[in-house]
């Protein structure tokens, strides 16, 4: 198990570093200047151009660029945003909270939800109640997220204004304590509604269609032959093995949190990762889009080492060696 994990974590690396190298020239090959930006569109003095890019680092040969990056991000220096003109770090440190908050509410929930649903509807299979939630299953799986969080908010919040609209808490108000904590999840209630509506119909499919598939199995058919009863049958054989494709698809979710949510982010104005990475994109803020990339590269490395681990432990027939 230990030799496992050791070549999980090098493979790791090995994609963390692959990933920031194509990053790095995907986002210099990209049009737009952010030191035009800076200037402004009129401003052609090229007196203060050469100093902002001496101040940026961006006179330097892209390779240069590059290293010193890598270097710094080592040390945990992230470098100084173009845009905001304040550490990327703080930036990233400050805004992955809330993004954090939200994604892993509405993942877990999703997975659950949409898990338990799913075995309900392979042991019920053509039940009334399984193609009605095959349907709403569908319909969920077909609408944008960012359509179904503007319907949420006419009905809910404009209409009959029971939840409010954007924002994680209410910037006219003064809560403390308990009150505020309340606050944050009176306004996590229709983000995370929304997320886990489109979420939840993937792990709806693959547990059901994962639970066919194993009860379909010779090994479960001479099971019953041997008069072992339903319950155990399916708690002892075919659950942990439907449930390994579902643990898979939850890693991926988790791993791509921070890019899944940038919808929902902007449409709820939450103030997370998502709306700092548009914010970035469109003002070609160099240093704050290499760090968030580096910090989604971490992050599903991380993520699927720990999903290569879990999946062992549940799967015998994967060797540690």
């Amino acid at each position: 198990m230990k030799r496992y994990i050791i070549r999980r974590i090098l493979s790791g690396i090995l994609t963390v570093l692959v990933v920031f190298a194509l990053s790095f020239i995907i986002i210099k090959a990209a049009p737009g200047d952010p030191i035009k930006t800076l200037m402004g569109k009129d401003n052609n003095d090229p007196e203060l151009r050469a100093a902002l890019e001496e101040k940026w680092g961006l006179n330097e040969p892209e390779y240069k660029q590059f290293f010193s990056y890598l270097g710094n991000a080592m040390h945990g220096d992230l470098g100084t945003s173009i845009t905001f003109n304040c550490p990327v770090r703080e930036m990233i440190g400050e805004k992955v909270a809330p993004t954090l908050l939200l994604g892993i509410t509405a993942a877990i929930i999703a997975l659950l939800l949409g898990t338990a649903l799913g075995i309900y509807g392979a042991r019920h299979e053509g039940s009334f109640l399984d193609t009605v939630i095959s349907a709403i299953s569908y319909g969920f799986d077909a609408m944008p997220s960012f359509w179904l969080g503007l319907m949420l908010i006419i009905i809910f919040a404009n209409n009959l204004g029971l939840l409010p609209t954007s924002g994680m808490t209410d910037q006219r108000a003064d809560y403390t304590g308990t009150a505020y904590y309340l606050d944050i999840l009176k306004h996590m209630v229709l983000p995370t509604v929304t997320l886990t509506a489109v979420t939840m119909p993937g792990y709806f499919r693959i547990a059901k269609s994962s639970v066919l598939q194993v009860c379909n199995e010779e090994f479960i058919t001479t099971l019953r032959a041997t008069g072992m009863s339903e319950r155990k049958i399916f708690n002892k054989y075919v659950f942990r093995n439907a449930i390994l494709p579902t643990i898979t698809v939850f890693g991926i979710t988790m791993a791509f949190l921070i890019t899944g949510v940038t919808l929902i982010e902007i449409v709820f104005a939450w103030p997370g990762m998502g709306r700092l990475t548009m914010t970035a994109i469109t003002q070609r803020d160099y240093p704050t889009l290499l760090g968030i990339y580096l910090i989604i590269a971490l992050s599903v490395s991380i993520v699927m080492i720990l999903v290569d681990i879990v999946y062992a432990l549940f799967d015998p027939r994967i060797r540690y060696e």
